[in-house]
């Protein structure tokens, strides 16, 4: 139960809307118990005047009766409103928190998860905690007032009324919501594990329907999410037994208190010691008072699931970041320049060297080329300068400073990247440029596409920057794609520009026409080009070849070219595409 307490801080923030829909909510219970027992009265009265012929005046109990009403019906709109914005401002808080909490790990942080998991625990598993204010605390702290303040007023008619009632109440309000959070705790548990990797398949079946379809694995996918289906249905009927079990016991009890409540009442009255036009007000109070408790069987049975969803999410929050930043701000630069000396990488303490042994200069303005075989290590590199992953042995200086002692997100400002397979958003154009400079003018905008040789694809869409890319740039062809953003890139304007396989899927021509306009655009930043292709090498100040994680050779174009190195044997590999 150590979660309960991390969710119950999370509301903190929070408490004076919560504290309020608590409020409201307790007065909508009592307005309730005061109108059955106003009304039980009224009527008893009006009967015991009327057989005796006397005069009472019932304009008093009548405007109580009526307001009570008014109040328990504008009180219930009220509870929803309040409890509901409490509600809402925390899961937007929430939200909030966990990214900023998530932010950090990525990527290196959730190699392990997968993106529909992330998806879920951010968006279902979050909307589950709901139920903790809704369903159990405002429930349980509306129960325990309303139960002291019922047991308060019988006892001024009958201790021993009011303690049966009391007795009922904590048979419906704790020992009921014990037993139904022990039989919920499997199933809500399993509920949600089940949710989360019926969503994983489903997104995964939608992301990969191509593939799925091309290898003809659409119809086992498609039977592997009914199975998960049924799962999820069966743990969802599971549940629904249990709480009509408990909400059938819960009115079993309720109605056993009212008869005894009534029985008790009786002797009461017949001693003299309850006022026969009491006895309505009484039983009727105690009726109305099950109303406080009635949630909290279903509140407790759900109280598993909810717990599991919290270990779900306290999980992801609890992973140490793989690159913790300096406690003191980042120092500046004076320029751009990368120095590598012997730097090592492993992604697990025992696993091999995915870098070993890097030397690697890249003076401020200087160019270099990286190129070797899939798995030499290129990748990891960019990993390390932009901060996503620490390296272990030797270091890495900027302007220098050790990259240790800059803020990942210092580094990341300073360092524009265009991954292998760079992600859009669901938005237009401009919005996908504007990511990497808000302020960015349209002529800003444009000449970064026209560096990027995507200008011209860009104008001939329907709404031309406005248009939108779809999910992941759907809409786009795979260079397109590319090139927008090396636009992005180009329009950060960070002094160190990375660019992994820039050219990849583009025509020889297209491939030429981008390089030169990249070069002739940066050609005041430090240039890191990691590519499989041959195209503009003899332009760079440098090419390092890797293989195995470490720099097997480097120079010029040229001086590589010259003798029988592994860099003139890769020609055939890295020579453009006719």
């Amino acid at each position: 139960m150590s979660r309960l307490p991390r969710l119950v801080r999370l509301f903190l923030p929070y408490w004076r809307w919560m504290g309020l829909g608590v409020l409201v909510s307790l007065v909508v219970v009592l307005a309730n118990m005061a109108l059955l027992g106003v009304a039980g009265w009224f009527l008893a009265a009006m009967a015991a005047a009327g057989a005796v012929g006397g005069i009472m005046n019932y304009l008093l109990p009548a405007a109580a009766i009526r307001a009570f009403a008014i109040l328990r019906t504008g009180g219930r709109y009220l509870e929803r409103l309040v409890t509901h914005e409490a509600t809402l401002r925390f899961l937007s808080g929430l939200r909030v928190w966990f990214y900023e909490h998530v932010e950090p790990l990525a990527p290196a942080g959730l190699q392990g998860y997968q993106s529909g998991d992330l998806l879920s625990r951010i968006g279902a598993d979050i909307d589950s905690l709901n139920n903790l204010y809704l369903r159990t605390l405002v429930p349980m702290a509306v129960a325990v007032i309303s139960a002291l303040l019922a047991f308060a007023f019988l006892a001024r008619y009958s201790l021993a009324l009011a303690a049966i009632n009391l007795a009922f109440l904590a048979l419906v309000g704790a020992a009921l919501p014990m037993t139904a959070h022990r039989l919920g705790a499997l199933p809500g548990a399993r509920l949600v594990e089940a949710s989360s990797r019926l969503r994983l398949a489903v997104v995964d079946g939608v992301q990969g329907m191509g593939e799925l379809a091309a290898f003809g694995a659409a119809r086992a996918h498609l039977e592997q999410t009914d199975l998960l289906s049924h799962a999820l249905t069966a743990d969802q009927e599971q549940m629904s037994r249990i709480a009509g079990s408990v909400s059938a016991a819960s009115g079993v009890m309720t109605n056993l208190s009212v008869w005894l409540a009534t029985l008790l009442g009786v002797v009461l009255v017949h001693q003299r010691q309850v006022a026969t036009v009491d006895l309505p007000m009484l039983i009727l109070v105690v009726m109305g008072s099950f109303e406080g408790v009635a949630l909290l069987p279903q509140a407790y049975q759900y109280l598993g699931h909810t717990l599991a969803a919290a270990r779900r999410i306290f999980t992801v929050i609890d992973t140490p970041p793989p690159v913790a930043d300096p406690p003191d701000a980042s120092p500046q630069p004076r320029d751009s320049g990368l120095e590598f000396r012997g730097v090592g990488l492993r992604y697990t303490p025992s696993g091999p060297w995915a870098l070993a042994d890097i030397d690697l200069d890249l003076p401020h303005g200087r160019r270099v080329a990286i190129i070797g075989p899939s798995g030499a290590g290129k990748s990891s590199l960019i990993s390390l300068l932009v901060r996503f992953r620490e390296y272990e042995t030797g270091d890495i200086r900027l302007g220098g400073y050790s990259l240790r002692s800059f803020r990942g997100e210092d580094m990341r400002r300073m360092i524009s990247v265009v991954p292998q397979r760079p992600h859009l958003f669901n938005a237009t154009v401009r919005e996908n440029l504007l990511l990497a400079s808000p302020g960015a003018d349209q002529v800003r905008i444009e000449a970064a596409a026209k560096a990027a040789q995507i200008h011209e694809d860009l104008a001939a869409l329907p709404e031309g920057y406005d248009s939108f890319v779809g999910e992941a740039g759907l809409k786009l062809s795979g260079g397109q794609v590319r090139r927008l953003a090396i636009a992005r890139a180009l329009l950060k304007d960070a002094p160190v520009l990375i660019l992994d396989e820039p050219t990849e899927g583009l025509d020889a021509a297209t491939e030429r026409a981008l390089m030169e306009s990249l070069l002739a655009a940066t050609s005041n930043r430090t240039l890191l080009l990691i590519t499989h292709r041959l195209s503009a090498l003899e332009r760079m100040d440098e090419v390092a070849v890797m293989e195995g994680g470490r720099i097997i050779e480097r120079g010029s174009h040229a001086d590589l070219m010259n003798g029988n190195t592994r860099y003139r044997q890769m020609q055939a590999v890295l020579a453009p595409s006719p």
